[in-house]
């Protein structure tokens, strides 16, 4: 499979990058009929839903796996209001937010590997499963002071051998939906030793955890 796959219909162009899907299998459960699991050739069909059906299908994906540019002259995925990171048990962290990857592309949606165990790091790979990581989706309360404001560009920089570093408005919610800590600048563990995840505790220095 290509890195990216593009097929368009004649109301959108629908994009698909591989190595950033987590396989949270949204696409194929909603709309099996657009995307066609278990299938030799083609398994994307945008022409058979309308171009907002597709916009949808993107909006829910959150590995940002699934993206699309309308040619119909409606309207683009826009950066969200409020800047989030999602904290799943045992997995990810599915970050919502105007991202700016250090070395990536801007985007808007990504989930990024806490377990220290994915092969496409700073992207999660599934690796989490095979690798047993368990982390509570539901982390203790942290600083809630109000942000001036929730949106806008997230810097997201994987430092070398250690966590992500974050700088701008950002509100981690856990798997639940609560408000744990609103932000504008962490470090999250992404060694997976962390005693304090999401957030990093120095445990990479203690595990010898390599990463670029």
């Amino acid at each position: 499979m290509d890195p990216i796959e593009v097929v368009s219909s004649e109301s959108i162009e629908l994009r698909f990058e591989a190595r950033r899907c987590i396989h949270s299998r949204g696409c194929v459960l909603s709309r099996p009929d657009v995307f066609v699991p278990n299938v030799e050739g083609a398994w994307l069909h945008p022409e058979r839903a309308t171009a907002a059906e597709i916009a949808e299908l993107a909006h829910n994906c959150p590995s940002g796996a699934i993206q699309y540019r309308r040619r119909d002259g409606g309207p683009e995925e826009q950066a969200p209001r409020v800047n989030l990171a999602h904290v799943r048990e045992n997995g990810p962290l599915a970050f919502h937010a105007d991202l700016r990857i250090a070395g990536q592309a801007p985007t808007l949606r990504a989930t990024l590997c806490r377990c220290g165990a994915s092969k496409n790091k700073p992207y999660c790979d599934g690796s989490h499963a095979a690798a047993k990581f368990q982390a509570t989706g539901e982390p203790a309360v942290g600083k809630m002071a109000e942000l001036a404001r929730r949106d806008g560009p997230l810097e997201v920089t994987p430092s070398r051998n250690g966590p992500l570093l974050l700088k701008g408005a950002i509100e981690v919610v856990s798997g639940t939906g609560r408000t744990i800590a609103k932000l504008t600048a962490t470090a999250l563990c992404r060694c997976g030793g962390s005693s304090n995840k999401p957030y990093c505790d120095g445990s990479h220095s203690k595990i010898g955890f390599l990463s670029d």
